[in-house]
């Protein structure tokens, strides 16, 4: 459970700008991979890179699979770090993150439920 008071207040304002700092970062796509002339929000509109319910990314196309595995590998720090300070379970901060992503997604995007089902935005 999220610890109440203004630590959460704070915390919650302090992960948002995290995430909108990890967004724009996934913004600018990574050397040597098949992604380099795209962004994130291009592959997830395309229907190449899906999201999932628990924070994280899917590889719909399997040539985006290192992309997606350095996209997941950040957001994973930053959901560690947000979950030390909160004193959650990391998957429980991934969640929270999920909505806000799913959110701030284009239209298009696939989403991976968590009955495993797909849908798109």
């Amino acid at each position: 459970m999220l610890r109440t008071g203004p630590k959460l207040g704070q915390g919650l304002i302090r992960s948002l700008l995290a995430l909108l700092l990890l967004l724009a970062a996934l913004a600018l796509p990574p050397a040597a991979t098949p992604a380099s002339a795209q962004d994130l929000n291009q592959l997830r509109a395309a229907g190449l890179v899906g999201e999932r319910f628990d924070g994280y990314a899917e590889a719909i196309d399997q040539s985006y699979l290192e992309f997606v595995r350095g996209v997941n590998g950040k957001r994973h720090q930053i959901y560690k770090q947000r979950a030390a300070e909160q004193n959650v379970p990391v998957d429980q901060v991934g969640r929270l993150y999920a909505k806000e992503i799913i959110q701030q997604s284009p239209p298009g995007t696939r989403l991976l439920k968590q009955d495993g089902t797909w849908a798109t935005k």
